[in-house]
């Protein structure tokens, strides 16, 4: 990974943290996309405090000329971009599809689906320039079997697998792989959220999962990483699911 750069959104917590300071360990530059700035700009420190090259950005994936402005300044401050990680996102509220709103409907799809458009076709060009790239779309386990009161969120996730495979044979011939992870039951804020509103039980949901643990998001940016390293560039249109066997 020495000498790409890497474009992580929602990259100050959670899963796209762990992706951005296991790329940045591996030797990418990593420009940080957040909806917080501050919070982008503080882990970009801390990648830097111990050796890293990273810079934090305010990108709202939903606005596409914040995209095209933070891919802009990217390019500026530490290279073309020729590797991008499509983690942010938004959980919404559990709501019977009934009770579901328009505009909550809207707005999840805006945040999964929408920004995971927008970076996609921002950042292409500039691995095409490149003749290589790397993208890897976080999605979601939901999509293998639905979750109700999720419907906006399962439909958007679905709806990340299958412009991954579109972008797969697009641009296979420009060198450019695109593959989705699927995350399975991770420890996140967004999950710890979950559980503190009694949405759900950690150890019920270890109790269904085969390797008998909760995943952490280093689970996610170590198979991420892979699928960024040269050695995977046959690897390409895949669904990998990292998700402790729960789902096969």
């Amino acid at each position: 990974m020495t000498r790409r750069v890497a474009i992580v959104t929602g990259g100050a917590s959670g899963i796209g943290g762990a992706i951005a300071r296991r790329l940045a360990a591996d030797g990418a530059a990593v420009a940080i996309f957040d909806l917080d700035g501050g919070a982008a700009r503080a882990a970009a420190a801390a990648l830097e405090a111990v050796g890293g090259t990273a810079r934090g950005y305010t990108v709202d994936v939903t606005d596409r000329a914040a995209v095209d402005a933070g891919v802009e300044q990217t390019r500026g401050d530490l290279g073309r971009p020729t590797v991008l990680v499509n983690s942010a996102g938004m959980t919404p509220p559990p709501t019977p599809f009934l009770d579901t709103t328009f505009e909550l409907w809207r707005r999840t799809i805006s945040v999964n689906l929408d920004g995971t458009f927008h970076c996609c076709q921002s950042v292409l060009p500039e691995m095409v320039a490149e003749g290589w790239g790397r993208i890897v779309n976080i999605s979601s386990s939901s999509m293998h079997s639905g979750v109700p009161r999720l419907s906006s969120y399962v439909t958007s996730k679905s709806g990340v697998v299958g412009l991954t495979k579109v972008l797969a044979l697009e641009f296979g011939p420009r060198g450019i792989t695109v593959n989705t992870i699927p995350p399975g039951f991770i420890d996140t804020p967004m999950l710890r959220a979950s559980e503190k509103e009694g949405l759900m039980k950690t150890e019920e949901q270890i109790a269904r999962t085969p390797v008998g643990r909760i995943g952490q998001p280093e689970d996610i940016a170590a198979a991420c990483a892979f699928l960024i390293r040269e050695e995977a560039g046959y690897i390409t249109g895949q669904v990998i699911g990292v998700n402790g066997g729960r789902n096969t």
